[in-house]
């Protein structure tokens, strides 16, 4: 074990921050405290054991060393979120409630795309709840048409709302938002229902939140349409104007990262100061001959990537993108390698220590995995020697890089491939080719020029600058549209198993931590999460945590629904867990679905058996008996209300009484086999909750 550390290449920074996210990663994944306790303690065992049973042998310094910061770091990364979430977690409101609420406003989104701001309050608990007195935090939603200036931070407002808990997954593998909210202390989300009353004006205004706004106004009025609102998310991180249509595109084109301010921009605006202040700073003698200019010129661009991040609302991946731009700075400063694993294992471990649940958010894991693939990749031997300086003409040099740009991106999406389908179920297969020609696009053209044209606004003179940033800017749209509707540009896949995605990050982790051939072994862990995905069966049955929605899979092309919807969100998670694409059909409109004003029939052919469906549709009251009759009849009978004890199907009753405790459900009928929201919830204060309600 010594001589295998020693060849290839072990490096404890790195490490200790993998095994401190497992341990932050087990608490996750792992439902109830006994197990969490069992693990705690056995880390800590582990570490005391190498410290006693190896004290004083030398020759077995490294391993002894690996096992015990290895067993700590988990122990703490488990200990962390686990505090963490005992003291910040905020339980929801009891039940969904109207009710008339007085709160200050703690901050204000945006969203004229979606024609509504979201406002998020500081209020007592409804009174309807019989707890009046507690103090907590909801977010309501309010028209577009309806807002006003004076709805800005620090505002008391009088509203009637209807309030209803964070929703949990509505689907085995879908967003977690009530988990989310746990972690940002709300206890209630909803709408405003009739006018809303400033009691109190904001006594001050929050100048970061009001310029933000400001800037983000600014920008769309000088430059119109989609370029205007994507200009105006790069200016001031406000993403609220881009149109869905486009923002769909960027998604389905693998662009989505540049809409949303991350390691890119930060980057960007953090090298642009560096270089411009560090060629100033060198025009002044009697500066450059006392004083070290990286070291002053690191201070400048670090003070501009943090009014920057500051600037585009501070969000936890911005700060996570600027503290390790940061990093890089200080290790240019004092002339130590800036591109490095162990800058980016520090960076991470910081951000978790501060927020160990951003590890199970995607934002967290697309932004560190492609950051390790870029640092192993450019790291590598072979990539150093490819890229070395030598003796060529300026097309050779051209040529040799923007090779290498295209090889990087390649591994960049090849790295992010598996967390975007965990996560979103769908990828853009041509990121690499659009990347390619996007990043350099926005980077060094859409963002300066928006920069420029915002500096000389000052004078009046940026309207020219504003036509040439709108013209990149709508280059941009169109290659993310015409990459979004080429042939097999997305694929679609259902959900894949935490264990599958486990497979992944571990290969993908072995092979960019190791260096030699030891890294070839990350391909298998690799290779066997390819397997279990391809293996990955479609559910043939879908059924929302309310009951009320349900979607049938296998029955032609189109994603067969009990009711048809208005709600986006409703019909993205049922065709996203599907794996499948296009309009839904409903069963009412599906010529083998019987359906009456109460209920829908319906049978399929899976497993080599014939299967039969009762579902309801409505809240009518219905004669006992025959309902009764109805469901011996049927192996499965799924509704949104509490049906009677009389009623038993041969295989599922999946009415409000199970649905109550086990939140949404996939149903794969050929092996029999059922998943639930609350597989993987267990004793987590965001779920554990819900059994009170």
């Amino acid at each position: 074990m010594e001589a295998f550390l020693a060849s290839a290449g072990f490096d404890k920074g790195p490490w200790v921050a993998v095994t401190f996210a497992m341990g932050i990663a087990a608490w996750f994944g792992l439902n109830h405290a006994w197990q969490w306790m069992l693990l705690l303690i056995s880390a800590l065992a582990m570490g005391l054991g190498a410290m006693t049973l190896w004290a004083g042998k030398v020759e077995r310094t490294a391993l002894r060393m690996a096992i015990m910061t290895a067993a700590l770091a988990f122990a703490v990364g488990m200990g962390t979120v686990w505090l963490k979430s005992s003291l910040v977690g905020t339980e929801p409101i009891a039940r969904p409630v109207s009710t008339t609420l007085v709160g200050r406003v703690l901050e204000r989104i945006d969203q004229p795309s979606r024609d509504r701001i979201r406002l998020v309050l500081a209020t007592r608990m409804p009174k309807e709840l019989e707890e009046g007195l507690d103090a907590i935090k909801v977010r309501v939603n309010v028209p577009y048409s309806d807002a006003r200036p004076e709805f800005s931070e620090g505002a008391v407002l009088r509203l009637k709302a209807r309030l209803m808990p964070p929703m949990p997954p509505m689907l085995p593998g879908g967003y977690d938002f009530a988990r989310t909210a746990w972690f940002n202390g709300l206890s209630a989300t909803g709408s405003v229902q009739g006018d809303i009353t400033v009691l109190e004006d904001a006594e001050t205004t929050d100048v970061l939140a009001s310029l933000q706004r400001r800037i983000s106004q600014h920008v769309r009025d000088r430059l119109g349409g989609s370029p205007g609102s994507i200009a105006a998310a790069l200016a001031s991180g406000d993403r609220g104007a881009i149109a869905e249509t486009d923002e769909a595109a960027m998604r389905d084109a693998g662009l989505t990262h540049l809409l949303s301010i991350s390691g890119l921009h930060v980057s960007a605006v953090i090298a642009a100061a560096y270089l411009i202040a560090i060629r100033l700073l060198a025009l002044w003698p009697w500066l450059a001959l006392r004083i070290r200019l990286p070291i002053l010129a690191a201070a400048f661009a670090a003070l501009a990537g943090i009014s920057y991040t500051l600037l585009t609302g501070a969000q936890v991946p911005t700060i996570r993108s600027c503290v390790g731009a940061v990093l890089v700075l200080l290790a240019l400063a004092v002339g130590r390698e800036p591109l490095s694993l162990r800058m980016v294992a520090f960076a991470a471990g910081l951000i978790l220590l501060l927020w160990p649940e951003a590890l199970v958010g995607p934002s967290f894991q697309m932004s560190f995995a492609a950051v390790i693939a870029i640092v192993a990749l450019h790291t590598s031997q072979t990539v150093r020697s490819f890229l070395a300086p030598r003796e060529e003409s300026p097309v050779a040099w051209s040529a040799r890089r923007g090779m290498m740009l295209l090889v990087t991106g390649f591994v960049i999406e090849i790295a992010l491939m598996p967390i975007v389908l965990y996560h979103f179920h769908r990828a853009g297969l041509y990121g690499a080719f659009a990347n390619v020609i996007a990043i350099p696009l926005t980077t060094f053209i859409s963002m300066p020029l928006i920069a420029l044209a915002l500096l000389l606004d000052v004078v009046g003179l940026g309207a020219p600058i504003w036509w040439l940033a709108g013209k990149s800017l709508e280059l941009l749209l169109v290659l993310a549209h015409f990459t979004a509707n080429q042939p097999g540009s997305v694929k679609l896949l259902p959900h894949m198993t935490g264990w599958t995605f486990a497979l992944f990050i571990l290969g993908g982790l072995w092979i960019g931590l190791w260096k030699g051939r030891v890294r070839l072994a990350g391909c298998v862990p690799i290779a066997l999460a390819m397997i279990l995905l391809m293996q990955t069966s479609v559910p043939d049955v879908l059924v929302s945590g309310d009951g009320r929605h349900v979607g049938i899979t296998g029955e032609g092309q189109r994603l067969l629904v009990l009711r048809d919807t208005k709600s986006s969100f409703t019909r993205d998670n049922l065709l996203e867990l599907a794996g499948m694409d296009g309009e839904p059909l409903p069963l009412a409109q599906w010529p083998d679905a019987r359906c009456s004003r109460d209920f829908c029939t319906l049978k399929l052919q899976r497993g080599g058996r014939e299967w039969h469906l009762l579902m309801a549709r409505s809240q009518s009251q219905i004669a006992e008996r025959a309902l009764a009759a109805a469901c011996d009849r049927a192996d499965i009978v799924i509704a949104d209300r509490y049906l009677p004890r009389s009623c038993q199907p041969i295989w599922l009753k999946a009415d409000r009484r199970l649905l109550d405790s086990t939140g949404g459900l996939s149903l794969n009928l050929a092996t029999q086999t059922i998943a639930s929201v609350a597989d993987n919830q267990g004793e987590h204060g965001w779920w554990k909750t819900r059994g009170r309600q």
